[in-house]
This record gives structure tokens, C-alpha cells and sequence, in this order.
């Protein structure tokens, strides 16, 4: 946790390793993921670096790979994945990867070439046996002399007359798509101009498309036509549609022997073609044993030389040189590493890590763990934070959700959030194992502690309300008497609350949150309204007085003593002495005047009808106007001296816009003006010194620049004094609107807590209450249906819609309220080369393919 409230400290190094080490050391690196690499080469050309040909080679191997993992993917083969993460294998390993990747690849194209060439041979002799069995029918049909007609119709009277139709009339036998079919018969009657006679029967098995593997519906067709002019029009529109034709012999003897040979063929095929296969599962289970590993080493392979390209050589060609950014803490580590990755390439030259100064800033670098990420991700979503500024990560893990649940507060519905979260978090490791590709899942399941808190929150905050789905639980026994109607004013089947009169009110509170029988009474929305939006500006102004004092931390780490002096100061005691003041208002409200206390000018304590309205108050008070009260209640102030102190209050806050507007910028020209005037008189006494004037420089030898005297002014040294105006101007006006904008922003609590609580209260009485309302038997099924409709919109509307919505108003709340008054994000994240963020952007990637 020492780096989460502030990013870890980083520096600059170079490092110097031996080329034969290089290797093994940047491997360890990687294991290790703590060193983020500069590219020294920036102007070189990718295909001109030193390594270029093995991340080439490295290419081609996940390609083998790739084709492999289609493979067993086709055949739906499981992957052992066994969890484990494989070094990076040595250079001279990579040849024994090559040859092993080589000889899978041919030898699996080479058995699917055979076993493709196989299933076309077979497919053809299923069409051939299938043409010679549905051409004997198409045969005995022309043989059937009621047939005669169509004969004439072919051959003419003529052509019968001169005897032997088989001599006289040809014919064509071959198999089409089904779906051709239509189009094929339309093009032979249009063709030929009906000279042709076309009988097809369709192939009730579907045949296996031997290079794509689809099932595909085919028919036997035969045609019989007269002359060598129509058979050669009818093989073209055959070749035009992609018909296959097959010999069909026209001699019934010969056609059976076709077709046992045919069938004996066909039975050796499948013979050949189950070897086959089997040979092809053998190697593609061997190969699914190691293909997760084998991509494991493969990448590895490939991120270790990317990285080695971003190196500079030597002159001697020796040693490589590298520039990393690294955490402080974890130089021994880092030390280590390097040690290790020496020792396993033999090297006996140890590599040189040395810390180098540079001017430039260092990548922010925050130490998460699986608790904190969600709510470092929340942070980095807005703006990476400048390097070493204060983390809000750590105080919003406890702020938002707080602020969500003040907004959901309702005991029923943050139960099923927090039982939501709690499932993830102790399925935590079965749910990630899964690695789903459904990135509304993947979003909720990183977000599952967020949603385990801020669903144990929004319990705490209904309990508060003593909010149920809409109802209320009476745990310690309410503060009102039975005879409610008596002191009540009766509206319908509900009342109005009056807690003047002690008849019905007890006079002390209920121990923990409202009363339950608050969810009774008519007046509920106008106490609960008066309740929650003081609450809500109460917290707002808290929670912004807390990033303001956030601002003092980043200003004394950085040692900008003007920030603190011209901002912070002037920020503090117009927050403070406005919005803080208006804040004390309503705890004087609260415990000076009471509902049950008849205002009079003799009682102590006064009662509602004196009380002033804290709005109206806050308006008199900028507006410098007293507020009238009623006559009777003998005092228009609420303390003694009251006008008097928020005069002194406004004032000091008018004046913190002056001094924040023209103070730092005025002190930066006052800090240049010293600063050009000690330029000069040094100019002047090296001059006198060059003349032989001693005494003059050794009087003012003590003597120290302003820019010794008072350091850096918040990095403003090369901005003009113009645009220090404009921007501090900005920053004023900014900060002084916003004090007012965001504090009614914070008004969003109690609205969102009040349409939260209207809608739950809506579903009750419009969908549950209907189904308790039945009677008889028939209550307890329209119960059992009414109350799933009521638990499905419960959940989907109530807790989905309602939690996405609240969800958004607190990340805007910490966005632009709270991280606006301290938080600069203007660095950049600290990127380590590491393998296991490496490994896992691949598998997302594939994820996503």
C-alpha cells in the first residue's frame, strides 16, 4: 500500500549487457514485468533492425501455429490447457521449434490433401452408383410403350418408321445442385427448342462438398436428345451450370457390372479414408497436448526480441545498450533478475544497471492488487495522474461506495447487488478460468468488489432509511402511539404525521434512521425531501473541502510554497467561510429549534415557526440584506452577533478573489524582475573582476540569485506573464463558479435517492400489493406469477437501470467535483515489458477474432 497514495518514485537507468547475455537477461525481465524500455532506435526502419529476421522467423511460427489450432478447432478436439507458464526458450531452440512446426505442417497439409483427393474420388463414385441406380428407372420407363407419344416427339414418325430407337436417339447422365435445377431445365427447353427430353430424380443423402465440408442436395438427371448438334449444345449448358456427367452404359448387363464395381471401389474408399482420418486425429490430438504451450514460448520468443530491437550496439558490436524506466523499490529485484538471466547464458561479463539524471518526467507507476485495480481503473479513466501526485484511489475505494448508496439506499435491493458481488468474488477463480468473450460479463466481473461494496453500502444507507422494497422494518419499536388517528389528520387510508403535539409523539428519535412509520404518513416525500437534501449538501461540501485539503499534500511534497500561500489559503477560506458557514447553519437549525415547542417569547427553545430557511439565510447574507422573522419570535438571529460575523465571513471570502487572481502571477514577475536583476549585477562584477576590481565581487561574493532564494513557482519558468494571467484567471473564475455549481451538484444525491425510492414504492403498489390482494386459493398462483413479474422488473429496472444510473452520478461526482480540486492526470502510464500482460492481450485478441 506504500505506493498507492502517491505513484511509486521512478528513475531513469542504463543498462549494459553482454550480446550473448542479452538474451537470457531481458527473459528474466519479462518474467518479471517491472522495466519499461525506451526505444533508442526511433528513426530506424522495423524491417532495418538487428533482430528483424528472427521476430520474422518468430511470424512464421505462430502462423504454423494458427494453422494448426484451425485444425483441431475443425474437428473439435479440447486444447489441454494446463495452466502453466513455460519459460522463453533459448535461441538455438528455436530451430528445434522450426523443424517441429515444419514437420507438423507438411505432414498435416499433406494428409489433407490425400484424404481431400480421397472424398472427391468417393463422391464421384457415389454419384456414378446413385446415376446408375436412378437411370434403370428413367431406362424402363422409355421402354413403356405408352411412352410413344414422347418418342415421336424426339424422333419424328419419320425416325420410327426407319426402326431401332437405341441406335437413333443419345442421351447424357450426370448429377446438378438442386437448386439449379429450375434454371437448368428452362436453358435446355430454350436452347434446344424443346428437342430434348429431361428426367431427373433428386438424391434423398446429402454428399459431403469435399473442400469445404458442407452437406450439399444434389439430383440424377439424364437427357435424351437426337444428333451430335444438340449433344454438343446439351454438354455446354451441362459445363455452363457445373453439371458433372458420368458414362452410362446403355446395355442393362453393363450397367449392374458398373455398379458392383462401383460398389467395390466405394468399400475400399472407406477403407482408405477411415486410415486416414484416424492418422489426421492422431497427429492433431498429439499436437493439441502442446499447442498452448507451444504459443506460450512462441510469443515469448517474439517480445524478447521486439524488445531487443529497441537497443543501441556498441561500436565493438559486443554489447547491446538499453534506457528503462524503473520503480526505485525494486532495483535489488531488477539487480537479481539480471543476475539470473547471466548465470543461464554462461556469461561471465555481468550486466551494469546505472541510474541516470533527466529532466524529462517519469511514467506513473501505481502498485495495484485484484481489490484495487477496479477502483484504480475508475481513477485512470479520467486522466493518468501526474507523475507522484496524490492518489484518489485509495479514499474513493470508501467515497463512492458511500455516495452510490446514498442514492440506492434500499436494504432488499442492495442485498441482491452485495449477494451478486459476493458470488463473484468467492467464484473468483472457477469465473475467470472461463475467460468469457461477453465483454458486458467481463465488465461486471472486473468491477465485482466494486459492486460487493457498494451493494453492502446501499444496505447500510436503506437501514438508515428504513427502506425495504418500498417498505419499513419496525426493529426497535416506533416512537408514535397507537392512537395515531386521534392526533392525525385522517386522509383517505393514510395520515399526516404532526410532531407539534406530544399526544401521539413520544419526543425521542428512533434509535437507528426513521421512523417505520414515517412510510405510512402522507408527509412522508416532504420530511424525507427536508432530510436528504441536507445530507446531500452536507456531504458535498465535505467531500470538496477534502480535495482542497488533497491540493495542500501535493503542494508540500512538490515544495510549492507559493501554491499554498496564493492558492490553497485563498481556496480554504472561501469554501470555509461561505459553503462550510451555510453547513454549521443547519446543525444550529437542527438543534435550536424543535416541532413540538410552542413559540412564544418566554420558551428557551424555539419552534418551527421561527425557524428561518437556511436558502434564505445563505441569499441575505451575499446579498448583505437582513431576514424578517415574525414579530413573536423576539430575536431574527439564530446566535448572537450573527449579522455581524457573516458580514466578516463574506468579506474575507470576497477578498480570496483578488488574491487568488493577481497574487501567484504577481509574485512570478516579482521573482523574474530579481532574477534579471541579479543577472545583471553579476554581468557587472565579472566585468569589474576582468578590470582588476576586487574589492567589489568579494563584498557581494555571499550574495545568492533570487532563484536560489525562492525556488521553482509551480513550473511556470516558460510560460509568458500574459498567458500566467490568463490562466490563472481561469482557475480562479473556475474554482469560485464551481464552488457554487458543484455544490448544487451534489443535489443529485437526494434526487436520485427520492426517484430511487418513488419507483420502488410504484412497484409495490401497482404490481406486488395487486397479487396479496387475492383471496382463496387463487391468490396463492396469482401470487406466485405476479411476484416473479414483480422480481423481474425489480431486478432489470430497480437494481440494473437505477444502478447503472447511480453508478454514473458518483463517477461524475469524484470526475469533476471532488479529483478537479487537487488532481492535475496529465502523466502517462508506466508500460513494463512484461509477458503476462503480453499472454494476455493475445488471448483477448483472439477472443475478439
Amino acid at each position: 500500500m506504500g505506493s498507492l497514495f502517491r505513484s511509486a518514485e521512478m528513475t531513469l537507468c542504463q543498462l549494459f549487457l553482454q550480446s550473448e547475455a542479452a538474451y537470457a537477461c531481458v527473459s528474466e525481465l519479462g518474467e518479471l514485468g517491472l522495466v519499461q524500455f525506451r526505444d533508442l532506435n526511433p528513426d530506424v526502419n522495423a524491417f532495418q533492425r538487428k533482430f528483424v529476421n528472427e521476430v520474422r522467423r518468430c511470424d512464421e511460427m505462430e502462423r504454423k501455429l494458427r494453422y494448426l489450432e484451425k485444425e483441431i478447432k475443425r474437428d473439435e478436439i479440447p486444447m489441454l490447457d494446463t495452466g502453466e507458464n513455460p519459460e522463453a526458450p533459448q535461441p538455438r531452440e528455436m530451430i528445434d521449434l522450426e523443424a517441429t512446426f515444419e514437420k507438423l505442417e507438411n505432414e498435416l497439409r499433406e494428409v489433407n490433401q490425400n484424404a481431400e483427393a480421397l472424398k472427391r474420388n468417393y463422391l464421384e463414385l457415389t454419384e456414378l452408383k446413385q446415376i446408375l441406380r436412378k437411370t434403370q428407372v428413367f431406362f424402363d420407363e422409355m421402354a413403356d410403350p405408352s411412352r410413344e407419344e414422347e418418342q415421336v416427339t424426339l424422333l419424328g414418325e419419320e425416325g420410327l418408321r426407319a426402326g431401332g430407337q437405341a441406335l437413333k436417339l443419345g442421351f447424357v447422365a450426370g448429377v446438378i445442385l438442386r437448386e439449379r435445377i429450375p434454371a437448368f431445365e428452362r436453358m435446355l427447353w430454350r436452347a434446344c427448342r424443346g428437342n430434348v427430353f429431361l428426367r431427373q430424380a433428386e438424391i434423398e443423402t446429402p454428399l459431403e462438398d469435399p473442400s469445404s465440408g458442407d452437406q450439399v442436395y444434389k439430383s440424377v438427371f439424364i437427357i435424351f436428345f437426337q444428333g451430335d448438334q444438340l449433344k454438343t449444345r446439351v454438354k455446354k449448358i451441362c459445363e455452363g451450370f457445373r453439371a458433372t456427367l458420368y458414362p452410362c452404359p446403355e446395355a442393362p448387363a453393363d450397367r449392374r457390372e458398373m455398379a458392383m464395381g462401383v460398389m467395390t471401389r466405394i468399400e475400399d474408399l472407406n477403407t482408405v479414408l477411415g486410415q486416414t482420418q484416424d492418422h489426421r486425429h492422431r497427429v492433431l490430438v498429439a499436437a493439441a497436448k502442446n499447442i498452448k504451450n507451444w504459443f506460450v514460448k512462441v510469443r515469448k520468443i517474439k517480445a524478447i526480441y521486439h524488445t531487443l530491437n529497441l537497443f543501441n550496439l556498441d561500436v565493438t558490436q559486443k554489447c547491446l545498450i538499453a534506457e528503462c524506466w524503473v520503480p526505485v523499490l525494486d532495483l535489488e529485484n531488477i539487480q537479481l533478475a539480471l543476475r539470473r538471466g547471466t548465470e543461464r547464458s554462461g556469461s561471465s561479463v555481468p550486466p551494469i544497471l546505472n541510474r541516470m539524471d533527466t529532466p524529462e518526467d517519469p511514467p506513473t507507476y501505481n502498485h495495484t492488487n485484484k481489490f484495487t485495480s477496479a477502483f484504480q481503473a475508475l481513477i485512470d479513466a479520467y486522466g493518468m495522474a501526474s507523475y507522484r501526485e496524490m492518489n484518489p484511489t485509495p479514499y474513493t475505494i470508501i467515497t463512492f461506495p458511500f455516495l452510490f448508496a446514498v442514492m440506492f439506499g434500499d436494504l432488499g435491493h442492495g442485498f441482491v447487488m452485495a449477494l451478486f458481488g459476493a458470488w463473484m468474488v468467492f467464484k473468483e477463480k472457477p469465473l475467470a478460468a472461463k475467460k468469457s468473450d461477453n465483454e458486458i460479463w467481463n465488465i461486471f466481473f472486473g468491477g465485482r468488489y466494486i459492486i460487493l461494496l457498494m451493494g453492502c453500502f446501499s444496505m447500510y444507507t436503506g437501514l438508515i432509511y428504513n427502506d425495504v422494497f418500498a417498505k419499513s422494518l419496525n426493529i426497535f419499536g416506533s416512537s408514535w402511539r397507537n392512537n395515531i388517528n386521534e392526533s392525525s389528520k385522517i386522509v383517505g387510508t393514510e395520515f399526516f404525521l404532526d410532531p407539534k403535539t406530544t399526544e401521539s409523539y413520544l419526543g425521542t428519535p428512533y434509535p437507528i434512521g426513521m421512523d417505520p412509520v414515517w412510510q405510512l404518513a402522507k408527509n412522508k416525500i416532504i420530511f424525507q425531501n427536508s432530510f436528504k437534501m441536507k445530507i446531500s449538501i452536507i456531504l458535498g461540501i465535505l467531500h470538496m473541502l477534502f480535495g482542497v485539503l488533497m491540493s495542500l499534500f501535493n503542494h508540500m511534497y512538490f515544495k510549492d510554497k507559493l501554491s499554498i500561500i496564493t492558492e490553497f489559503i485563498p481556496q480554504v477560506i472561501f469554501l470555509v467561510f461561505l459553503f462550510l458557514y451555510m453547513v454549521i447553519l443547519m446543525f444550529i437549525k437542527w438543534f435550536m429549534y424543535f416541532a413540538n415547542v410552542v413559540d412564544t417569547d418566554e420558551d428557551f427553545q424555539l419552534g418551527t415557526r421561527c425557524a428561518p430557511s437556511i436558502l434564505i439565510t445563505f441569499i441575505n447574507m451575499m446579498l448583505n440584506q437582513k431576514t424578517v422573522y415574525e414579530p413573536r419570535c423576539g430575536t431574527a438571529n439564530m446566535y448572537a452577533g450573527q449579522l455581524g460575523f457573516q458580514k466578516f465571513l463574506f468579506v474575507c471570502a470576497i477578498i480570496c478573489v483578488p488574491w487568488m487572481l493577481f497574487a501567484k502571477p504577481l509574485m512570478i514577475m516579482r521573482g523574474r524582475k530579481n532574477a534579471q536583476m541579479y543577472a545583471v549585477s553579476h554581468q557587472q562584477m565579472e566585468s569589474a573582476t576582468e578590470n582588476g576590481d576586487a574589492e567589489q565581487p568579494m563584498r557581494n561574493s555571499n550574495a545568492q540569485p533570487p532563484a536560489a532564494q525562492a525556488p521553482a513557482h509551480g513550473g511556470h519558468h516558460e510560460e509568458e506573464m500574459s498567458e500566467i494571467f490568463i490562466h490563472q484567471g481561469i482557475h480562479t473564475i473556475e474554482y469560485v463558479l464551481g464552488s457554487v455549481s458543484h455544490t448544487a451538484s451534489y443535489l443529485r444525491l437526494w434526487a436520485l435517492s427520492l426517484a430511487h425510492a418513488q419507483l420502488s414504492e410504484v412497484l409495490w403498489n401497482m404490481v406486488l400489493s395487486k397479487g396479496l390482494t387475492v383471496e382463496s386459493w387463487v391468490g396463492g398462483i396469482a401470487l406466485y406469477v405476479i411476484f416473479a413479474f414483480w422480481a423481474s422488473l425489480t431486478v432489470s429496472i430497480l437494481v440494473l437501470m437505477e444502478g447503472l444510473s447511480a453508478f454514473l452520478h458518483t463517477l461524475r461526482l469524484h470526475w469533476v467535483e471532488f479529483q478537479s480540486k487537487f488532481y492535475k492526470g496529465a502523466g502517462y502510464g508506466f508500460q513494463p515489458f512484461s509477458f503476462e500482460i503480453i499472454l494476455d492481450a493475445a488471448a483477448m485478441a483472439k477472443e475478439e477474432v
